[in-house]
Order: structure tokens, then C-alpha cells, then sequence
């Protein structure tokens, strides 16, 4: 069977970034709906007419991958609405945030601590990989039909590169 939209096709891949550095490696095939909202766009058409067996080495600039990089999606807040332990890397929703953050933050984006000052937090709603460019090695394990319900959710489950970001102006993944 070749890979049409609104089929499930079982995948391995590497990710790297422009540098050839390993950001990600998927060894066991994970399902994933074809024309759906499991992979990024381009993904999704590059694997068309493909099969069981075959690979595909992508190359995707940053409006194809997670968007470029946003500086008005980068707020400072005050340290003291967050309380408990606060680390670098943490991540929050933003419906989640705590009261007296600035209005400006969308409220349906995630939010990443990238610094921490003794009065502020700097916290980043650009995906970890915008603006980079990023290359990409598939392996196609196996091609199916998608079933009512996977069709109904737009999903076989998966997911890895969907997850909703809402921002001025952005309607990239994050």
C-alpha cells in the first residue's frame, strides 16, 4: 500500500539540526495519520506515494518546521508570581501561568523558563526549534488504512510534532 492522505504510516526517524547534530532519534516505529494532525505539513506531503520500506531524507527551513523564531513572543515577569522551585527548562501552559503576568502573553501557548534573575523570569513561547532549519531522515515501516475513529480525531495518537500554538500573527505548531 503507498502512503495517500488519511492513511497511517508506521515511522522511524533522526532529527538533526543544520550542524548535523543529533536533536532526536525515534527507534521504534510509532503510527502516525498521514493528512491528519500528527506531522508537520511538509512531512506529510513529502511521504505521499510512498511505501513500506522506503526513506526519505528531508531538509525543512524554519517556516516548515516549527516557524521562525519570534523576539515578541520573549516576556520578562516577575520573579515573585512564581511560586516553589523554578528551573530553567520548565515549561508551563499559558492558561496556567500565574495572576499579575503580563496581559500580552497568549493564553493558549506554552511557555519555556530560559532564564532566571533574582526578580524576573524570562519565559520563551517560541517552540525550542524555531528558526532553525532542521534535517530530517525518515523510514517507512508500514502503510495502513486509517480506521473511523483515527480519522474522527485527526490523529493515530501520536502526535510528536502537534501540539497547538496560538500567537500574534502564528499559526505554527509547536
Amino acid at each position: 500500500m503507498k502512503i495517500t492522505p488519511c492513511c497511517v504510516a508506521a515511522l522511524t526517524w533522526t532529527l538533526k539540526d543544520s550542524l548535523d547534530d543529533t536533536l532526536d532519534t525515534l527507534d521504534d516505529p510509532v503510527e502516525f495519520l498521514v493528512g491528519g494532525d500528527d506531522l508537520l505539513p511538509r512531512i506529510d506531503e513529502a511521504l505521499q506515494g510512498y511505501g513500506q520500506g522506503a526513506r526519505l531524507d528531508l531538509y525543512l527551513e524554519p517556516p516548515d518546521a516549527f516557524g521562525d523564531f519570534d523576539d515578541q513572543l520573549i516576556f520578562l515577569e516577575p520573579r515573585r508570581l512564581f511560586a516553589g522551585a523554578l528551573q530553567e527548562g520548565m515549561i508551563f501552559e499559558g492558561h496556567a501561568l500565574p495572576q499579575g503576568v503580563s496581559p500580552e502573553l497568549p493564553r493558549d501557548a506554552l511557555y519555556t523558563v530560559t532564564d532566571i534573575y533574582p526578580d524576573h523570569v524570562v519565559l520563551d513561547g517560541n517552540h525550542p526549534l524555531a528558526g532553525i532549519s532542521l534535517r530530517l531522515t525518515l523510514q517507512v515501516h508500514a502503510v495502513r488504512e486509517a480506521t473511523p475513529e483515527e480519522l474522527q480525531r485527526r490523529s493515530a495518537g501520536a502526535g510528536f510534532f502537534r501540539i497547538p500554538l496560538v500567537a500574534p500573527g502564528n499559526n505554527r505548531v509547536h
